[in-house]
Protein backbone atom coordinates (compact mmCIF):
# COMPACT_ATOMS: atom_id res chain seq x y z
CA UNK A 1 0.00 0.00 0.00
CA UNK A 2 1.49 3.23 -0.87
CA UNK A 3 1.35 6.57 1.31
CA UNK A 4 -1.82 7.81 0.30
CA UNK A 5 -3.54 4.17 0.61
CA UNK A 6 -2.29 4.23 4.17
CA UNK A 7 -3.20 7.61 5.18
CA UNK A 8 -6.89 7.37 3.63
CA UNK A 9 -7.04 3.71 5.41
CA UNK A 10 -5.87 5.60 8.94
CA UNK A 11 -8.50 8.21 8.76
CA UNK A 12 -11.63 6.22 7.60
CA UNK A 13 -10.46 4.15 10.46
CA UNK A 14 -10.49 6.36 13.20
CA UNK A 15 -13.57 8.04 11.68
CA UNK A 16 -15.38 4.67 11.42
CA UNK A 17 -14.00 3.25 14.80
CA UNK A 18 -11.43 0.24 13.11
CA UNK A 19 -8.26 1.78 14.99
CA UNK A 20 -7.47 -0.94 16.46
CA UNK A 21 -8.60 -3.17 13.35
CA UNK A 22 -6.54 -1.56 11.52
CA UNK A 23 -3.20 -1.85 13.52
CA UNK A 24 -3.08 -5.44 11.83
CA UNK A 25 -3.54 -3.88 8.55
CA UNK A 26 -1.42 -0.55 8.87
CA UNK A 27 1.40 -1.03 11.10
CA UNK A 28 4.49 -2.51 11.17
CA UNK A 29 5.24 -4.92 14.14
CA UNK A 30 8.13 -3.12 15.18
CA UNK A 31 5.87 0.07 15.10
CA UNK A 32 6.95 2.80 17.41
CA UNK A 33 4.50 5.30 19.08
CA UNK A 34 5.43 8.51 20.83
CA UNK A 35 3.16 10.53 23.23
CA UNK A 36 4.15 14.49 23.67
CA UNK A 37 4.44 13.64 27.67
CA UNK A 38 4.71 10.54 30.10
CA UNK A 39 1.00 9.66 31.24
CA UNK A 40 0.49 7.24 33.88
CA UNK A 41 4.44 6.18 34.46
CA UNK A 42 3.94 4.80 31.17
CA UNK A 43 6.97 6.39 29.13
CA UNK A 44 6.23 8.55 26.49
CA UNK A 45 7.43 5.59 23.80
CA UNK A 46 5.75 2.45 23.21
CA UNK A 47 7.22 -0.09 20.84
CA UNK A 48 5.61 -3.04 18.49
CA UNK A 49 2.25 -3.56 17.43
CA UNK A 50 0.96 -5.16 20.42
CA UNK A 51 1.84 -2.70 22.89
CA UNK A 52 0.51 0.25 20.43
CA UNK A 53 -2.78 -2.22 20.51
CA UNK A 54 -2.86 -2.15 24.23
CA UNK A 55 -2.23 1.57 24.27
CA UNK A 56 -5.30 1.73 22.62
CA UNK A 57 -6.94 -0.78 25.20
CA UNK A 58 -6.25 1.26 28.18
CA UNK A 59 -7.66 4.78 26.41
CA UNK A 60 -10.97 3.30 25.81
CA UNK A 61 -10.55 1.22 28.85
CA UNK A 62 -10.16 4.94 30.93
CA UNK A 63 -12.47 7.73 28.73
CA UNK A 64 -15.91 7.98 27.76
CA UNK A 65 -15.23 9.75 24.24
CA UNK A 66 -18.93 11.96 23.53
CA UNK A 67 -17.76 13.57 20.33
CA UNK A 68 -14.82 13.36 17.80
CA UNK A 69 -13.56 14.48 14.63
CA UNK A 70 -10.73 13.51 12.33
CA UNK A 71 -9.40 15.98 9.43
CA UNK A 72 -6.71 15.11 7.35
CA UNK A 73 -4.50 13.46 6.35
CA UNK A 74 -1.93 15.73 5.41
CA UNK A 75 0.69 14.23 3.26
CA UNK A 76 4.38 15.52 3.63
CA UNK A 77 6.63 14.24 0.94
CA UNK A 78 6.93 10.24 0.13
CA UNK A 79 6.96 9.08 3.81
CA UNK A 80 4.93 11.07 5.79
CA UNK A 81 1.55 12.41 6.55
CA UNK A 82 -0.34 14.12 9.45
CA UNK A 83 -3.64 14.22 11.49
CA UNK A 84 -5.63 16.46 13.42
CA UNK A 85 -7.90 14.78 15.92
CA UNK A 86 -10.48 16.81 18.40
CA UNK A 87 -12.08 14.71 20.97
CA UNK A 88 -14.37 15.52 23.30
CA UNK A 89 -15.54 12.98 26.63
CA UNK A 90 -14.63 12.24 30.24
CA UNK A 91 -12.52 10.58 32.49
CA UNK A 92 -13.79 7.13 33.62
CA UNK A 93 -12.32 6.76 36.74
CA UNK A 94 -12.88 11.09 37.62
CA UNK A 95 -15.87 12.28 35.64
CA UNK A 96 -13.37 14.94 34.59
CA UNK A 97 -14.56 16.58 31.35
CA UNK A 98 -12.32 17.38 28.66
CA UNK A 99 -11.42 18.70 25.24
CA UNK A 100 -8.56 18.01 23.42
CA UNK A 101 -6.85 18.92 20.56
CA UNK A 102 -3.85 16.91 18.64
CA UNK A 103 -1.76 16.43 15.63
CA UNK A 104 -0.37 13.12 14.79
CA UNK A 105 2.46 12.38 12.65
CA UNK A 106 3.13 9.27 10.87
CA UNK A 107 6.24 7.94 9.15
CA UNK A 108 5.66 5.39 6.79
CA UNK A 109 8.69 2.82 5.54
CA UNK A 110 8.09 -0.31 3.29
CA UNK A 111 4.69 0.20 2.68
CA UNK A 112 3.92 0.18 6.85
CA UNK A 113 3.29 3.06 9.59
CA UNK A 114 6.81 2.55 11.57
CA UNK A 115 6.46 5.51 13.52
CA UNK A 116 3.58 7.77 15.36
CA UNK A 117 4.46 10.82 17.21
CA UNK A 118 1.21 12.73 19.14
CA UNK A 119 2.01 16.43 19.37
CA UNK A 120 -1.13 18.62 22.02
Amino acid sequence: MNLKGIADELVAGCRENRSKENLEKLYALDAVSVEAQDFMDMGRETRGRDAIRGKHEWWESAHEVSGATVSGPFPHGDDRFAVIFEVQGKVKESGESFDMREVGVYHVADGKIVREEFFY
